[in-house]
């Protein structure tokens, strides 16, 4: 009997995975497709936006900004609506890292600058939980959450975002508190460079 009751419940644990396994697939391909709303980005810009939708958050956490936006900051190609759910995605996550945090400030860096002169880099750090060493690659596996209740899904789909700009998204432990969260993103140069004479 309860051989029989155990059967069936694994077997309805990997429908289960199966189907959600499917749903993950079928993000991850609209992303790959929707080449359409891609265009010139200022990308300083849309992370302002960002900060401003999570502002009561961080006021409600009593989380303090700091915003190092570089000046003429190149453009990049990209969906402004997808890039922006990756910021919000790793603000919000960070929001969260530190909203147990109770013996040192909660501080909260977002930054963007030129790196390796064709790429642009962004860069969100916290001063929560931080992670293990050993969990860095894992948090953007699908499934993985270390929040309760989470879904283990946002950093996964924040990933194949990104990689679809062409980019990269990795995650670093500070050396104090906290993590580092990180991607790049092709520059877009609009103006065609004219020949030395």
């Amino acid at each position: 009997m309860y051989l029989v009751e155990a059967r069936e419940a694994l077997q309805r644990i990997i429908r289960d995975g199966n189907r959600a396994g499917e749903v993950i697939a079928r993000i991850r391909t609209l992303f790959k497709k929707s080449e359409t709303a891609k265009g010139p980005l200022d990308l300083n810009e849309a992370i302002s936006e960002v900060i401003v939708l999570a502002r009561s958050q961080m006021d409600k956490k009593r989380i303090t900004r700091q915003l190092q936006l570089a000046a003429d900051l190149p453009r990049v190609h990209g969906d402004r609506v997808q890039l922006q759910q990756v910021m919000l995605n790793l603000i919000l996550n960070a929001i969260e890292a530190m909203s147990t945090v109770e013996d040192r400030p909660r501080e909260l860096f977002v930054g963007t600058c030129v790196h390796d002169k064709t790429e642009v880099l962004v860069t969100v750090r916290d001063s929560g939980i931080g992670l293990d060493p050993e969990s860095l690659e894992k948090v953007f596996a699908a499934f993985h959450t270390t929040k309760p209740g989470g879904l283990g899904m946002g950093l996964s789909i924040s990933r194949s975002i990104v990689e679809n700009h062409s980019g990269r998204l990795w995650a670093t432990t500070n050396d104090g508190p906290g993590t580092t969260f990180q991607f790049t993103l092709s520059t877009l140069w609009t103006e065609a460079r004219t020949p030395e004479p």
